[in-house]
């Protein structure tokens, strides 16, 4: 500033002299004039050119090249633009990250202005509802959503619970149950959240059912014993019919004691870690376990020997070169010998039962279980695992069955990390198949790889 100062303070005096020079006294006063209003000027026109570039655009890179203290200014004006677009810069960035972390949720995430209307989205919430972002992006909510119980909600302004809607793509063969909750916050806005609940609700409604399955399967028994324990207290009876009454008290009690082992049964699995590769289960002995059982269980539900079931299983020979699979034996006997025996009971007298091993291109292997029964509806098949689900609840009285063993063979295939296939057409019979991984099974040694395809074969 000092220099400054001097400069202006030399072009008074240059301007003075060369006015004296020129016209004297007067000449003096005007050169004076002319030198302040020349340096008045070029500040001037410096300040402009400050003014322009602030007015325009103010971009740091284009500021002005000046000198003195209008170049100062501009470096510091220059300096705080900068600042001012780092922190703009961290802070969209900022914004950016939050935003994708609300992207990435699995919820579903829209923001509310103080009229309802939707400011922001993301793809999950956009998933569940249906919305386009650049063509549903400010308009009302209670517009794009019309469901009564959506509408009765946003009224009502009470937000403490959530509400249940069906899901866009919600049908009654795949239900999808979302929950919705608003959340106040800032100046009338509010926070918009969704979630599948579709999983909970089926586990809640699957858990409902089992206790009232459970309960329905231990109180019919119960009931049945009730009423013989009183009469065989209060009545004389003969010693035929006290046997008789007996003999179904056993009955009804082995149900009960069946029940109660299958219950023991699934939850044992579902609590216990999956098995390891150290011990190795003979195919062939599980074949002649589900063969012996299969027979007997069906001598005994025919009247005669012609009404007994025709069964296809591989040959000794087929079996020994069927190889070994890895998990627990007693496991393993149990669930493919449910297989086979469920398709004992649901087949018609007479009717017949193929079983059957083989290899896989992968170095697996298939259980299967195909009978000539009576089939199943398509509705059926996906729910046919379930603990207590009946296709005919009257047939499965009949056969003795409590409604647990296709879980229990499911839950054990799981544990083996092997896979429960299941096809049927109606009236045409049902394929029960069991696919073994590569790493659970292996060749017996000393087998050739003709036999092992004879053994698929078969």
């Amino acid at each position: 500033m000092p220099w400054r100062f001097a400069i202006f303070l030399c072009a008074q005096a240059l301007g003075a002299a060369a006015g004296g020079w020129a016209a004297g006294p007067w000449g003096l006063a005007a050169g004076v004039a002319l030198a302040s209003w020349l340096c008045w000027g070029w500040e001037s026109w410096q300040g402009l050119r400050v003014l322009r570039w602030l007015r325009q655009d103010g971009e740091p890179a284009r500021a002005p090249a000046l000198r003195g203290p209008w170049g100062e200014a501009c470096d510091r004006m220059r300096r705080l633009l900068r600042q001012r677009e780092q922190r703009a810069a961290a802070s969209d960035a900022r914004l950016q990250e939050f935003l994708a972390a609300l992207q990435a949720s699995p919820n579903g995430v829209i923001l509310l202005d103080a009229q309802g209307r939707i400011e922001w989205c993301n793809q999950t919430a956009a998933q569940h509802f249906g919305l386009q972002a650049e063509r549903d992006l400010m308009q009302s909510v209670g517009n794009l959503l019309r469901d009564p119980a959506f509408s009765n909600y946003l009224a009502a302004g009470d937000y403490a619970q959530g509400v249940l809607l069906p899901g866009r793509e919600s049908s009654a063969a795949h239900p999808v149950t979302l929950s919705v909750q608003l959340h106040p916050y800032g100046d009338g806005r509010r926070l918009m959240l969704s979630r599948d609940v579709t999983a909970l609700e089926q586990a809640e409604a699957m858990r409902r059912d089992f206790v009232a399955n459970v309960s329905h399967e231990i109180r019919t028994p119960l009931t049945v014993l009730v009423g013989f324990v009183e009469t065989l207290q209060t009545l004389p009876l003969q010693e035929d019919e006290r046997a008789r009454y007996l003999g179904l008290m056993a009955q009804q009690a082995a149900r009960m004691q069946h029940l109660v082992q299958d219950l023991l049964t699934l939850s044992r699995l579902e609590g216990s870690p999956p098995p390891g590769m150290a011990e190795w289960v003979p195919v062939c002995a599980l074949l002649r376990h589900c063969e012996d059982e299969a027979r007997a269980l069906s001598a005994t539900l025919a009247r005669t020997p012609a009404q007994q079931h025709r069964f296809v299983f591989p040959t000794p020979g087929q079996a020994q070169a069927a190889g070994q699979v890895a998990g627990i034996a007693a496991e393993l006997q149990s669930a493919l010998a449910n297989l086979v025996n469920n398709a004992v009971r649901y087949t018609p007298a007479g009717g017949s039962i193929t079983v059957a091993w083989e290899p896989l291109a992968d170095g697996g292997a298939r259980f299967t279980v195909r009978d000539t029964g009576p089939g199943l509806a398509p509705e059926h098949l996906p729910r046919i695992t379930e603990r207590f689900y009946r296709v005919d609840r009257s047939r499965s009285r009949d056969t003795g069955g409590t409604g647990l063993g296709l879980a229990i063979v499911k839950h054990v295939v799981q544990r083996h990390g092997a896979a429960l296939e299941i096809s049927s057409v109606l009236g045409q019979g049902s394929v029960f198949g069991v696919r073994f991984p590569a790493a659970r099974v292996r060749a017996q040694a000393g087998v050739s790889p003709a036999a092992r395809s004879g053994a698929a074969a078969g």
